[in-house]
């Protein structure tokens, strides 16, 4: 999200009512914003914070655990279980991320 009154990248953390308490991705101090100042972030302005990779990103090379997590998420969502859906998909998404933060990334155009 963008606070727009300052231009600022900001994390959702809660919300009431008309206002939502934000902070600057990965940490800091929250403020408070009027729903109405705030916008998506762009995919530029995410690359240009290191939120997004330089590339679009598919599948990575040589890591196992990259398809067992796969298979697990997609396993718990067709069964129906959105718990264990959503665990499966909190554990893949903080695998890439540490990908992302090691910079083992590879384009195959297969991630989903």
């Amino acid at each position: 999200m963008v606070d727009t009154r300052e231009g600022r990248l900001a994390q959702v953390i809660d919300g009431v009512g008309k206002r939502v308490n934000v902070r600057r991705p990965g940490g800091g101090m929250e403020w408070e914003v009027p729903f109405a100042d705030l916008r998506l972030a762009t995919r530029e302005e995410r690359q240009a914070a290191g939120l997004w990779p330089p590339e679009p990103v598919g599948a990575l090379y040589g890591c196992p655990t990259c398809p067992e997590l796969m298979a697990a998420w997609r396993e718990a969502n067709a069964g129906g279980d959105e718990v264990k859906a959503g665990d499966a998909l909190v554990a893949q998404r903080r695998h890439w991320r540490a990908h992302m933060r090691t910079g083992n990334v590879a384009s195959t155009g297969g991630m989903a």
